[in-house]
């Protein structure tokens, strides 16, 4: 930039117009008014979406999220942003996710595939029951499968008084008898994108064999409720067919082996046959909410997509759900399924299973 220029022909290369003032920015050898520069190469928040501001060093300072690199002002972690209970995502200023009676929230994304009730839930089941067939794992037992609130799962939980668990429950496999309230019609998104009128019925669980039901959370997303049910039907299988293993790490890793390959299985048979792209997903989902929302019936986004067929997001959001298992830090679920998978890759999944079953331990 060293070279004489006529006034005239000084020019902004972003809004071609002459550069008058005494300051001006420079960008891969090429000038650009101080404001033009700012809004083509300053970051800005896909959050609130306003320029990230710098810090007191003068440098620009963000956050994003370590999958989907959503960039936000750091400041975002603090004041009550609410983020996605299935994604992780932070809800942007002009979207506005749905709200769950428990207060979680979902993206509409995410929203497009939920599973909302017991009965929508069963097609996932024969799906991971066939999975595990094709394994030749095939459980015989009819265990019933529920959906349930999150308040029903805790205090499911708290009857059966074991096993490991991650923070926040999203799936049990039971052992014991007890009533639980099962999720029996798909609720309502009302006013202000909230989920209203949550119709609940009593299901006794009778103990017929060493697994009573497989319980897991509503409302989230095709992939994430099958994940957390091919983790739970690990553990059915597990003691349907006598193992007993001592070591949470063990039981724990291999359960999340499995969810881990159910993913895998479900993103290669939809990677073909893309329906949708995110932002279509996410326009009918918003479409579903404002019919559902006007017309205060039920509505289901999940219904119009066919099994086997995956939009864009949705096989993202798998490989989301692969990255999440894969990284965890966690000494039970995260190292448990790293040291499952090097026994899996190395002496196939019977092999590790069969060592299992005669040592409580993974093939080393």
């Amino acid at each position: 930039m060293d070279s004489v220029w006529h006034p005239q022909c000084f020019r902004c290369l972003a809004c071609s117009e002459p550069i008058s003032d005494s300051e001006f920015a420079v960008h891969e050898d090429h000038s650009y008014h101080s404001s033009c520069y700012k809004e083509n190469f300053h970051p800005k928040c896909d959050v609130c979406k306003n320029f990230i501001r710098t810090n007191k060093n003068g440098l620009i300072e963000y956050r994003a999220h370590p999958f989907w690199m959503q960039k936000y002002c750091p400041s975002h972690d603090n004041d009550g942003t609410p983020r996605c209970c299935s994604c992780e995502r932070m809800e942007p200023k002009d979207i506005k996710y749905i709200t769950l009676d428990d207060g979680r929230k979902l993206c509409l994304e995410c929203l497009y595939t939920s599973i909302m009730d017991t009965d929508e839930c069963q097609p996932v089941y024969i799906d991971i029951q066939e999975f595990y067939e094709g394994l030749n794992m095939k459980v015989e037992q009819q265990i019933p499968l529920l959906l349930v609130e999150r308040q029903g799962l805790n205090e499911a939980r708290e009857v059966e008084k074991m096993g490991h668990h991650l923070p926040e429950t999203r799936g049990l496999c039971l052992s014991e008898e007890q009533i639980v309230r099962m999720i029996s019609r798909r609720p309502i998104i009302g006013p202000g994108n909230k989920m209203i009128d949550i119709s609940t019925a009593p299901q006794k669980l009778v103990r017929r064999c060493e697994v009573t039901a497989i319980l897991v959370l509503y409302a989230l997303p095709r992939l994430l409720t099958g994940y957390i049910l091919a983790h739970e039907m690990m553990h059915a299988y597990l003691r349907l067919k006598g193992y007993r293993i001592r070591s949470p790490e063990v039981e724990e890793g291999i359960c999340q082996v499995l969810a881990h390959l159910w993913l895998e299985s479900e993103i290669v048979s939809g990677s073909s046959s893309s329906i949708a792209t995110t932002s279509e997903a996410a326009a009918v989902a918003a479409e579903a909410a404002v019919a559902a929302e006007a017309t205060a019936t039920p509505s289901s986004p999940s219904s119009l997509v066919k099994k086997g067929e995956k939009t864009d997001f949705e096989k993202k959001l798998g490989e989301f759900f692969k990255h999440q298992i894969e990284t965890d830090p966690s000494a039970i679920y995260g190292d448990g399924f790293r040291a499952g998978i090097r026994a899996v890759e190395r002496y196939g999944l019977r092999g590790t299973l069969d060592h299992i079953k005669r040592s409580g331990s993974f093939p080393s």
